[in-house]
């Protein structure tokens, strides 16, 4: 009877979450007793003043590129040079027609598989995932052609060139699921593995509840597998979760957070059923901007990166070790233009950087160490 009793909780549960009960799905739910927030004492918070960066408040209307096959190119105005530049002007529409909505957040794997999280507007807290193999895709002569990835799945003639084939054997299109805003998938470069956030909002910025949910994503289906539910508090301070994810070399994870008076970085580990962070002991006078919208990690530089809209900042991961070492010198700022919406930041093995924005989707990269 108990057997029975955790079974019919874990599919109230399942459903609660949004989760479809199919029998066939291999699906776990790990509730940790223990809070996942350690080691917080506010006594012991510094103020690091960064004044390096500097704050950018998101903007009253966002730059709309025209569907066309133009390249884009996205400057440095401030701080550390770069220029990002258009590498992939992804599908629209989705395939078989979908409307696949918002990206949301970008990861990319060791072999060079670029996974998206679309989110559709008219679907609250649900989206799916969307993979690219990039070396199929480079080696089909999108670089030369971006539109021709744009335009993938548009039939010409109600047929699909043998170029549109090629290139769609390049695609791997996930289920639908409960994905929350859908900001933070992150890859973990040290298991390999895809993790994110299920932040369910209730409407723009404000959580369902104060319960974490973090979930990874079977590699195969594109959906979650397993999910652990535990709560952050300690000594009076309550998180409801993340909207942000990264992972460094070693496996640490990271997302950070504006309480209102500053930057919180938190870092932890995320394991098979448990989950621990804390909030690293320095508090970040300064932010890159009004809305938090993404977290990466460069392997290369071995560098943590804070993005707003048109907004970046960054530090050496190495610096929030023990009670933490940041001055205003461990930062890079970087304040570009146009107004366009940056959704992620992501990095190769090789410390390429990947810039994921919305209005019209694409992806640029840097032309330079990022």
């Amino acid at each position: 009877m108990r057997k029975w009793g955790r079974i019919i909780t874990s599919i109230i549960l399942m459903m609660l979450l949004g989760q479809p009960v199919v029998a066939r799905a291999k699906w776990h739910i790990y509730h940790q007793k223990s809070s996942a927030l350690v080691d917080y004492h506010r006594s012991r918070m510094r103020v690091v003043n960064d004044r390096k960066v500097q704050y950018k408040k998101v903007p009253k209307r966002y730059a709309h590129m025209s569907k066309s096959s133009t390249i884009h190119e996205i400057k440095a105005t401030q701080g550390r040079r770069a220029t990002f530049k258009t590498r992939y002007l992804l599908p629209n529409p989705g395939k078989n027609g979908q409307r696949w909505g918002n990206p949301q957040s970008i990861a990319i794997s060791k072999n060079r598989i670029m996974s998206v999280v679309y989110c559709p507007t008219n679907l609250k807290n649900k989206g799916r995932i969307v993979q690219f193999d990039l070396n199929r895709l480079d080696q089909a002569g999108v670089i030369e052609d971006p539109a021709s990835l744009q335009t993938v799945f548009v039939k010409h003639k109600g047929r699909y060139s043998q170029d549109q084939k090629t290139l769609q054997h390049a695609i791997k299109v996930g289920p639908l699921f409960t994905t929350g805003h859908g900001q933070s998938l992150a890859y973990n470069f040290k298991t390999h593995g895809l993790y994110m956030w299920r932040d369910c909002e209730k409407r723009a910025r404000v959580p369902v509840n104060k319960w974490g949910y973090i979930q990874h994503i079977n590699a195969k289906s594109l959906r979650p597998d397993r999910l652990i539910r535990f709560r952050l508090r300690s000594h009076g301070l309550s998180v409801p979760g993340g909207h942000t994810l990264a992972f460094d070399g070693a496996g640490n994870a990271y997302f950070w957070a504006n309480p209102g008076f500053g930057g919180y970085i938190y870092k932890g580990h995320i394991g098979k059923k448990h989950v621990t962070f804390r909030l690293t002991r320095q508090i970040l006078k300064h932010i890159p901007g009004t809305r938090i919208q993404s977290m990466g990690y460069n392997p290369v530089r071995k560098r943590l990166y804070l993005i707003s809209d048109g907004s970046i900042a960054s530090f050496s991961s190495a610096k929030l070790k023990g009670r933490g070492h940041l001055t205003n010198r461990s930062f890079d700022y970087s304040a570009f233009t146009p107004k366009r919406e940056f959704e992620g930041l992501a990095y190769d093995q090789k410390g390429h950087a990947y810039l994921l924005v919305n209005h019209q989707p694409e992806v640029l990269v840097a032309n330079r160490s990022y």
